[in-house]
């Protein structure tokens, strides 16, 4: 038995978050001073530090002095019209009071990853329909951010303070992380600024977290609470390692942290603000391809084993799965090395992916696994690019979370309409929901190209709006 190296052990433990119990025993000199040390895992301290039987503590505190200061509170500030009447002068007149601004106010955390540009990661949910954003450093100081841009499908924005003194958390390679790796986060929940927590990597590539778009999450035991978001998730190098992003509790967010929290990897991270950096917007690739999952019925229908996967049910012309020679009855079984068990599963890898990514299928087709492969390409958003009576329209695949949300959502999204334009002319809206065209229906924007490749003389859409349908005859 080996008493010594137990107490370190536990007392490890304790630094990483957990509970340590130790019974101290009065043991012969000389036997203690026969163990061996125990090493210390890498990144924690143990030189100069106070010790027990001449045996040094672990301790984070050196690696944290490196970290605390690179990550910062974010506040949103919100203006909010107290009443709908508040812009009429007699309104006004009469009741001052009612006629008044609120300032709606909330705090996330943030995470200085380039200290000479002083850009700053954080979650898009943080800083979503901000008026005003600021940043508080560790030394108390607070800075007014510029937005440079935010990607709602992954919840990633960027943020650029003005300071000649930052301090910068180098980013890690997420890909090199393993289930039972330390880490720790650092942010500000509930208002509680530069909390640490600590704990380990409890899964890798989690996805199907509820409410959430594209999905690829470091899951921890780590405590992640309200105001961690945008905060940082490191190793033991203090090196970033994901953006904290979400906690899940069956009784909700507020009601505290069970030991299931989700960063974003840093690698996605990174890539993301690299597009954001460069033009505030995030471009995807797509196949151009429309899949189901497949189910028994569909599994025996095809003559597989297995009833998984995502069968190809239609291939657009010209889209990247066309030129790579996928075929409609093809069975998607992995992409990238990852496995694909249903249409969602793919449509997850591709929307983590960046215009012109390449990807390798695995594809059962006529009884065996082929290899494929290609680039995804892009789909125009502009409404001209696909009728000219759509010109001055932007368009959108759906959102992620709210495609998860249920199967039964499918179409493509007005963004903008810019007044005069034919689009506007034909009474479309920001905000429609175009679900079907003269064609037929639809799933997304390759879709929709495909429907409309032939621009029908008579172009008839169905379109959602304020929860009620409508027929539109363009012209």
């Amino acid at each position: 038995m080996r008493p010594f190296p137990t107490l370190l052990a536990l007392m490890a433990a304790a630094a990483f978050g957990g509970m340590a119990a130790t019974v101290l025993t009065d043991l012969p000199r000389q036997a203690r001073a026969a163990e061996p040390a125990v090493p210390a895992p890498a990144g924690v301290v143990t030189s100069g530090l106070p010790s027990i039987g001449g045996q040094p503590l672990p301790s984070l505190a050196p690696m944290l002095e490196q970290v605390i200061p690179a990550v910062v509170g974010v506040h949103n500030t919100r203006r909010v019209q107290v009443s709908p009447f508040g812009n009429d002068p007699f309104f006004r007149r009469m009741f001052p009071e009612m006629s008044q601004e609120r300032l709606d106010q909330s705090l996330g955390s943030g995470v200085v990853v380039d200290a000479q540009r002083g850009l700053v990661l954080t979650n898009h949910h943080v800083i979503e329909g901000a008026d005003e954003v600021s940043v508080t450093l560790s030394d108390g100081r607070t800075l007014p951010a510029e937005f440079l841009g935010s990607d709602p499908e992954t919840d990633i924005a960027l943020m650029r303070v003005e300071s000649t003194d930052l301090t910068a958390i180098p980013l890690a390679d997420s890909s090199t992380l393993r289930v039972g790796d330390f880490v720790v986060a650092v942010g500000n929940p509930f208002g509680f600024s530069q909390t640490v927590t600590s704990g380990i990597v409890s899964a890798v590539g989690r996805s199907n977290v509820p409410g959430i778009g594209f999905q690829n999450f470091i899951q921890t035991d780590a405590s992640i609470n309200p105001g961690n978001s945008g905060g940082a998730l490191v190793n033991l190098r203090g090196e970033l390692v994901g953006i904290n992003t979400a906690s899940f509790n069956v009784r909700g967010s507020m009601a505290g942290n069970i030991g299931i929290g989700f960063a974003i990897p840093s690698n996605l991270a990174g890539s993301v603000m690299r597009q954001l950096e460069n033009s505030g917007t995030v471009r995807r690739g797509t196949l151009g391809i429309d899949t189901q999952t497949v189910d028994a019925r569909i599994a025996q229908g095809l003559g597989i084993d297995e009833a998984r996967g995502a069968v190809v049910t239609r291939v657009h012309e010209g889209a990247a799965g066309a030129r790579a020679g996928l075929r409609t009855g093809d069975v998607i079984v992995a992409a990238n090395g990852q496995r694909v068990d249903n249409a969602e599963a793919l449509r997850n890898i591709q929307g983590l992916q960046p215009v012109d990514a390449p990807m390798t299928l695995s594809v059962l087709r006529d009884g065996r696994t082929i290899e494929i492969s290609t680039r995804l390409t892009e789909l125009p958003r502009d409404g001209a690019s696909y009728d000219p009576r759509l010109a001055g329209a932007t368009l959108s695949d759906l959102p992620e979370a709210l495609r998860r949300q249920t199967d039964r959502i499918s179409g493509v999204l007005v963004e903008r309409v810019e007044p005069g334009s034919a689009a506007a002319r034909n009474g479309l809206r920001a905000g429609d929901l175009i679900r079907a065209a003269t064609g037929g229906q639809f799933h997304d924007l390759a879709g929709f190209r495909a429907t409309l490749a032939g621009q029908p003389d008579a172009l008839v859409l169905l379109v959602v709006r304020g929860g009620r349908q409508y027929q539109l005859r363009l012209q």
